[in-house]
């Protein structure tokens, strides 16, 4: 067959770009290297809990466009992201707010935190910050750097914050009031029955081949296209030509634990001290308020621990590592995607930048509405 489009990516992406091109008209053949569609934010039953396989993903947007437009594939509840830290023996809110600062300087008003803040901000007198931790210091102090930032960044990022350039944290969420919304957005939610159902619904009318690699999938092919949509590693497509960019990964450590109904009281708990080797922990059952999607108590538990660790071959790459360095790499690459014929480029991999997935919906739909227009 000829297809106008072989989309290599069954993400949330390729699923939107695939949806737009199938509404015009157009026809469109997916591939997929995993086992499964919907890429990080596919999600698995497990006694009608649905589990978050590469992470917890929770769906925000203050765009009320894209907030309509996922809703039209799937119902989204009302969950409101709550994250809570653990450090030592002490759990605080995230973000950082008046719950926060109570906690810590046992205190109660707005003013008190604030003269605080300003009391530490003004010891450490940074003025131009030279990396992370001086940066973290300038805008917040040295209790809240210490307790909730240090050691769960260098986790994150496998190195020491006085290593990291001060622009990953240009600014960090304060706020005096008694509020523990991790979003400022507008629209928050989960979608009833997992994210899976929000991308086979896109992805309804697309052949999609799952298990295939692109490389070897175009040798053996013999369906011709017109374009191709490639979302996986740029710099992979083009063989490392200028060098390799980076990337953390992460590994996680799923439990099932069908004897415990409430694990930790909540869907995210960070665990910033560095002898605790993971980042965080996910108890999927309350992104759902504990209840399956007919509504009932769903039976036990399920947590994930997350961990952070740098990308090998062989790993999946979730974060680019946007510092000066590699942002130079990709834009070696970036020029050389333009020259490519018939082959364009999008994702968090394609274009080597980290998106939320309402920035996703949003680069999809652009690009498709560009193709369509030639």
């Amino acid at each position: 067959m000829h297809y106008d489009y072989l989309i290599v990516g069954a993400g949330l992406f390729g699923a939107v770009f695939a949806n737009e091109m199938k509404k015009a008209g157009k026809t469109c053949l997916c591939i997929d290297k995993r086992r499964h569609i919907a890429g990080n934010i596919y999600t698995e039953k497990i006694r009608g809990i649905d589990v978050h396989r590469y992470g917890a993903h929770i769906f925000h947007t203050s765009d009320k466009k894209i907030w309509d437009y996922i809703n039209g594939f799937g119902e989204f509840n009302n969950y409101v992201n709550s994250p809570m830290a653990v450090y030592g023996d002490e759990i605080y809110n995230l973000p950082f707010n008046m719950n926060t600062f109570s906690k810590m300087w046992n205190i109660k008003t707005p003013e008190e935190a604030k003269k605080i803040i300003e009391s530490q901000k003004s010891k450490e007198n940074v003025e131009n910050p030279k990396n992370l931790e001086e940066q973290a210091l300038k805008l917040v102090g040295r209790d809240v750097y210490e307790k909730l930032i240090k050691d769960y960044t260098e986790k994150q990022w496998g190195r020491p914050c006085n290593a990291l350039p001060s622009f990953i944290i240009k600014r960090l969420p304060v706020r005096f009031t008694y509020d523990n919304n991790y979003f400022n957005d507008r629209y928050q939610g989960i979608p009833v029955g997992g994210y899976t159902k929000i991308i086979e619904k896109m992805f309804e009318g697309t052949k999609v081949c799952l298990n295939e690699e692109f490389r070897s999938f175009m040798k053996k092919t013999t369906d011709t296209f017109g374009k191709i949509l490639y979302t996986g590693m740029i710099d992979e497509y083009f063989d490392h030509r200028f060098g390799s960019l980076e990337y953390r990964s992460l590994e996680f450590k799923e439990e099932d634990l069908p004897e415990v109904q409430n694990y930790q009281g909540c869907a995210v708990v960070n665990y910033t001290k560095s002898d605790v080797p993971y980042t965080r922990i996910i108890e999927h059952k309350h992104f759902t308020f504990g209840k399956d999607e007919e509504g009932n108590d769903a039976e036990g538990t399920v947590i994930t621990k997350e961990y952070s660790k740098q990308w090998q071959e062989g790993d999946e790459p979730y974060y680019p590592v946007n510092n000066e360095e590699n942002n130079a790499l990709y834009e070696k690459y970036r020029e050389l995607s333009e020259k490519e014929k018939n082959v364009i480029f999008g994702g968090r991999l394609g274009m080597y930048k980290y998106l939320d997935m309402d920035k996703i919906i949003g680069e999809a739909l652009s690009l498709a509405h560009k193709e369509l227009q030639y």
